[in-house]
Order: structure tokens, then C-alpha cells, then sequence
């Protein structure tokens, strides 16, 4: 029997994640959205490029929660985008109330679920769906690292003029300007990339690494990436699905892992049909300590700015 991946929210992202899943034919998808007739059509739409795509999977677009019932995995894009006039908390607060809905439904539905993370600000988000579904920290993860890399990669594979199979590279920390790119464990083909390019070249890609999200969307003018975090997704989806034990960088809840309990923070991980099988703790230089503490700060500001870790420190 084929597995059920349930993608919530049907704009830009969540439709990406059905497109880039069903073109792997992972398998059987659902895309839930609030927006009558929405997820219903886009799923038509993909459902009929599966003989030129070549996938066998069945899409289905849906509003009704019901049809997401025994997901094995649960990808949450839903929330909304900063509006004129919104303080960076009125967009936190609505996005929370956002998510905890959407939890609410899907935990009970799919009790064995792993819960993949997508909407912003992400690393708050895998707060909110970790209280809410009251699921372990190995079902409840971010999807972070893995575009952050990824957009590392395809830089310095274009700085070098290199096949982008030959990059490999990692990016800790919170997603965004707090970010952590770790320069010493980034090779091309097996040779340290600081013995390939400049300094000063080489800091220039993490700062545009880093701003790469909000130079999209200066270039859009009326949307943000979709296409690289929807494969990005993908990716995780593929390891919980077929249990191939990647080690990839995603938002994983730490308990004591570099020196950070009770907080989500990018971290390479095993990821398995089990979720986070493993995480793995590399030794750190005094200077990548400190950057990553600092993405951490970050991190736990906005944690502690969500209602529902007022109502919890409220309570203690």
C-alpha cells in the first residue's frame, strides 16, 4: 500500500511540495487548503501530468481534514505573509494561531506522523507544533538547513564553474540572516574550499547565502522562493518515506546537544522513516560556537515571544 503525504496549505510552497513529490511519485498526496476549490484544482492540474511526468501516485486536493487520516507524513506551509503596517509580532501571533490550528487537526488524525515544518518564521513554527501535537521532538522537525545548503552549494559551484554534485556543504543555526555557515566542512570534489577560493569571494557567498530568501524576493516584488524550499521538503520526505537515513541539516529540538536545551535550532541530523533518528554533534571552533550561540539568542527571542511560551512561563 502506498503512504499518504499530506501537504497543508495550497499557495506557491505547498504546491511546489505536491509537484516536486509527485513527479518522485513518493506517494499518494493530499493538499489540504482553507480556500474552497483551490487545493481541489491545483491537484487536478498535477494529477493530469502524471503520464508525461511518469508517476503513478494518486493527488487529491481537498478542505476536508478527514482526507488526511493516516498520513505516515505531514508538510505544513500554511501562513501568511508580512502585511503593510504588521510588527514583526502581529505576523508571529497570527502565524502561531495558524499553525496551532492546523495541528490541532492533523496530530489526532495522524497520531504516527512525522511533522515537517515549512511556514514562518520557521524555527518559532516548530515550537508551536511541537506543544500543540505533543508528539516526541524526533517527529516534529524544521526545514531549514537543507535549503540554506543548498543555496550555498549552487553559489560556490557557480564562483568555481564546478558540477554542483561536487559541493558539498553544510549551514547551521536559525534560518535566515542567523544562519551559520560552517567554512571547514565545505569541500568541492574532496578539496577544502578555502584552498579554492579567496577570502574576501568567499565571504561575499555566505552574506549573499544568508540574504538569498529576501534578494528572491526583491526580485519577484510580489512573492517569495518556492520552488528550492518545496524540493527541499521533497528531500526530507523522501528519507521519512523510504527510510534512506540521510544526513541532512534540518531545525531539530536540541536537549542538550551544543550546549542548547528547549530550543530548535539547525543541526545535522540522521533522518530516517523514524524521523530524527540521530543528531550529530560536530566539534566547533571557538568562533563557530559563538555564531551559532548567537543564532540561538535569536531563536529563543522569538520562542519566548509566542502566546503560547507566555502561558507556559505563566504557568511554571
Amino acid at each position: 500500500m502506498r503512504k499518504k503525504i499530506t501537504i497543508v496549505g495550497a499557495g506557491n510552497v505547498g504546491s511546489s511540495v505536491m509537484a516536486w513529490a509527485a513527479a518522485a511519485d513518493l506517494g499518494n498526496i493530499v493538499l489540504i487548503d482553507v480556500v474552497d476549490g483551490m487545493p481541489q484544482g491545483k491537484a487536478l492540474d498535477m494529477a493530469a501530468a502524471g503520464p508525461l511526468v511518469r508517476f503513478d501516485c494518486k493527488v487529491v486536493g481537498t478542505n476536508d481534514w478527514e482526507e488526511t487520516r493516516n498520513s505516515t507524513v505531514v508538510v505544513i506551509t500554511a501562513g501568511m505573509a508580512r502585511k503593510p503596517g504588521m510588527s514583526r509580532n502581529d505576523l508571529l501571533f497570527a502565524n502561531e494561531a495558524i499553525m496551532k490550528s492546523v495541528v490541532e487537526q492533523v496530530a489526532p488524525r495522524s497520531p504516527k506522523a512525522v511533522l515537517i515544518i515549512v511556514s514562518n518564521p520557521l524555527d518559532a513554527m516548530c515550537h508551536v507544533a511541537l506543544e500543540v501535537s505533543g508528539f516526541p521532538r524526533q517527529r516534529v522537525i524544521g526545514m531549514a538547513g537543507i535549503l540554506d545548503t543548498a543555496r550555498f552549494r549552487t553559489f560556490i559551484s557557480w564562483e568555481l564553474g564546478v558540477s554542483i554534485e561536487d559541493v558539498t556543504a553544510l549551514v547551521l543555526g536559525g534560518h535566515g540572516d542567523a544562519m551559520v555557515p560552517l567554512i571547514r566542512y565545505c569541500t568541492v570534489g574532496g578539496v577544502p574550499i578555502e584552498m579554492l577560493i579567496k577570502p574576501h569571494r568567499l565571504a561575499a557567498i555566505v552574506e549573499r547565502t544568508r540574504n538569498a530568501g529576501g534578494e528572491i524576493v526583491s526580485l519577484l516584488k510580489t512573492g517569495s522562493a518556492f520552488n528550492s524550499p518545496g524540493a527541499s521538503a521533497v528531500q526530507m520526505v523522501e528519507a521519512i518515506i523510504k527510510d534512506t537515513k540521510r544526513i541532512v541539516p534540518c531545525a531539530a529540538y536540541l536537549e542538550g546537544e551544543y550546549g542548547h536545551r528547549g530550543i530548535y535550532l539547525g543541526v545535522p541530523i540522521l533522518l530516517s522513516g523514524y524521523g530524527v533518528e540521530k543528531i550529530f554533534e560536530l566539534e566547533l571552533t571557538a568562533e563557530e560556537k559563538k555564531k551559532l550561540d548567537e543564532s540561538a539568542a535569536a531563536v529563543l527571542e522569538l520562542r519566548d515571544n509566542l502566546k503560547i511560551y507566555q502561558q507556559k512561563a505563566a504557568l511554571a
